[in-house]
């Protein structure tokens, strides 16, 4: 089955993998946590020749992934990654998925564990916009959170700042941050200016 190769319109649709890939070395191996329909490794294996796996938990999900030609594994990334030996991976990546997992602390050190480093993209609730709309009494709701309070798969509304006091707290090196808004790079207040926050680090 030929690789999956996502259109230019699917991947224009998600910032965080053009702001990705250049971090990603030729012909690495990826390991992608949430992976969804498999589209952000499809991508890296156009732009960037890496290889690896996704892990999804959707039936769905993986159902995408094998028609798409995405090597996939399904199962609850809450359980671990115990089945991976100790830096297996040049690069393992959670992008958009943060905010649905309860031991956040436990998946941060498993992305280190089996990855040399580690990237993690998320919605960063500190947004201008959501504090209005908190302001205004009411739960946020935009572009990077979608869901109503009453159907969100989301447990977690972290912020930009939280992660950077997770990060100290844990001690990751963090090689680089920014925040993305509309697709563009906020380097300058991202807690405030960007809608998505998005980390890259290693361990110390």
């Amino acid at each position: 089955m030929a690789p999956y190769l996502p259109s230019a319109a699917a991947a224009a649709g998600r910032a965080d993998f053009a702001t990705i890939a250049p971090w990603i070395a030729r012909n690495a191996r990826v390991l992608d946590l949430g992976c969804g329909d498999g589209s952000l490794l499809g991508y890296l294996a156009r732009e960037r020749g890496a290889t690896g796996y996704g892990i999804e938990i959707d039936d769905a999900g993986v159902l995408a992934c094998i028609g798409n030609g995405v090597n996939v594994l399904q199962s609850d990334l809450e359980s671990g990654l115990a089945g991976f030996d100790d830096a297996s991976f040049d690069c393992v990546i959670l992008s958009q998925t943060l905010q649905a997992m309860r031991h956040t602390e436990d998946i941060v050190n498993e992305m280190l564990r089996v990855g040399r480093e580690a990237i993690v993209t998320f919605p960063n609730f500190g947004h201008w916009t959501h504090r209005l709309q908190i302001l205004r009494g009411r739960m946020p709701v935009s572009s990077s959170l979608p869901y109503q309070w009453y159907d969100t798969p989301n447990i977690r509304v972290g912020t930009y700042a939280d992660f950077e006091v997770l990060a100290r707290k844990t001690g990751l090196a963090v090689t680089d941050s920014f925040g993305l808004q509309a697709g563009r790079v906020v380097r300058r207040w991202p807690n405030l200016l960007a809608s998505v926050a998005v980390f890259r680090f290693e361990q110390r």
